[in-house]
């Protein structure tokens, strides 16, 4: 895979915490390249509670608030909970452009959703000096986010898969910033030399990705995809 493998590391393999953070911060560890990890957390509670019918039944009236699938979601929508689901979780439509495409993911009202995340274990890791932030999404076949960077986090995917193309932020990437990552996928990535790819991988159900500080990255979800970040910013 060129330029060279996404690292995959098991707990085991995991180095301990540089030093113990503060009373429950769990300790601090960096990466410096991208990173799957396995074996961190049991989130088999949460992961039932992601079920269609239980976030349908728990938060079908909920106003949620949708972005735009292009690289710096200009406009936001808000909608109930349960429209979103039975009218537009649907694989992304190849024609489509990032603007016109709606996307469930962050925004989202943590007031309204804290019997949710609570349920929730991240990672146990974090950066001395910052603050853990969630963003939750829910996203269909074929969606996701063209590239754009930002603070380092975790990425973990509750169902479905998502693939996953990073760059390191010295090396910008060839894109539009209003196609959507199927467009690109189709029309730029075929005629990539092999040195211009990407690092690239298809993080399942159950695993985490580590993505550093300012790398560029865009995602793209398999299939019908219940995800969740942690910022660490």
């Amino acid at each position: 895979m060129a330029p060279g493998p996404l690292l995959l590391l098991a707990l085991c393999a995991l180095a301990a915490p540089a030093r113990p953070g503060p009373a429950g911060d769990g300790g601090c560890y960096a990466f410096l390249r991208p990173v799957i990890l396995q074996g961190l957390t049991d989130n088999s509670k949460f992961r039932a509670l992601c079920s269609r019918e239980r976030l349908l039944a728990s938060f079908g009236e909920s106003v949620v608030r949708l972005s735009t699938a292009n690289t710096y979601s200009y406009r936001k929508v808000d909608l109930p909970f349960q429209e979103y689901v039975e009218q537009l979780l649907h694989p992304q439509d190849p024609t489509s452009l990032g603007n016109d495409t709606l996307y469930f993911f962050g925004d989202n009202n943590f007031t309204e959703w804290a019997s949710l995340f609570r349920h929730y274990s991240p990672p146990p890791f974090g950066l001395l000096g910052t603050t853990p932030a969630y963003s939750f999404g829910i996203a269909g076949a074929g969606s996701g986010v063209p590239f754009h960077w930002h603070g380092p986090g975790y990425s973990e995917v509750i169902y479905g898969r998502k693939r996953w193309f990073l760059y390191p932020p010295e090396k910008t990437p060839e894109f539009h910033p209003n196609k959507t990552t199927l467009a690109w996928l189709q029309d730029t990535y075929p005629a990539l030399a092999p040195h211009e790819r990407p690092l690239e991988c298809t993080v399942q159900a159950g695993e985490v990705l580590y993505f550093p500080d300012r790398w560029w990255h865009a995602t793209f979800n398999l299939d019908t995809s219940v995800f969740i970040s942690t910022f660490l910013g």
